[in-house]
């Protein structure tokens, strides 16, 4: 049976999985954020360096946000790409090239890292599994350059 009276929104992060959680804790607030400096530069506006890295990085999450038709993504695929994206591995990225790099990270994950995704998958998250993601997105990073 479906109670009609929990609202979604009412469940909110609390249906999450630990591991989403904790990485796109952030996610909505920043992109609010880049949502309402986004619309005020259409006014023309000269921006500083810090108000320009937002608008840049919330154009990069859009991009990840994007999910192609009838190509779903584990949630562990989803952790890494949004924790990817949120600490700053994707800046040097151009915005048209944000998805193939995506792919890249993802194919490289999937082949060479498949352990962490099925951990971030079933919702585990502790500081050695953060130390490992954030070890394999600094060297994929540095790869790319």
């Amino acid at each position: 049976a479906v109670n009609i009276g929990i609202s979604v929104s009412r469940v909110g992060s609390a249906a999450q999985k630990k591991s989403m959680k904790k990485i796109a804790g952030t996610l909505k607030l920043f992109q609010a954020q880049f949502a309402e400096l986004e619309s005020f530069v259409k006014f023309g506006s000269d921006l500083d360096e810090s108000t320009q890295k937002v608008i840049d990085r919330g154009r990069r999450n859009n991009e990840i946000l994007k999910q192609g038709m009838h190509k779903p993504l584990s949630v562990g695929e989803q952790c890494s790409v949004i924790y990817l994206s949120m600490n700053g591995y994707l800046d040097d990225v151009e915005v048209t090239e944000v998805q193939q790099t995506e792919e890249l990270f993802l194919n490289m994950m999937n082949t060479k890292h498949k352990d962490l995704i099925d951990k971030l998958s079933n919702g585990d998250w502790d500081d050695k599994i953060q130390s490992e993601l954030k070890s394999i997105c600094t060297s994929f990073s540095e790869k790319k350059k």
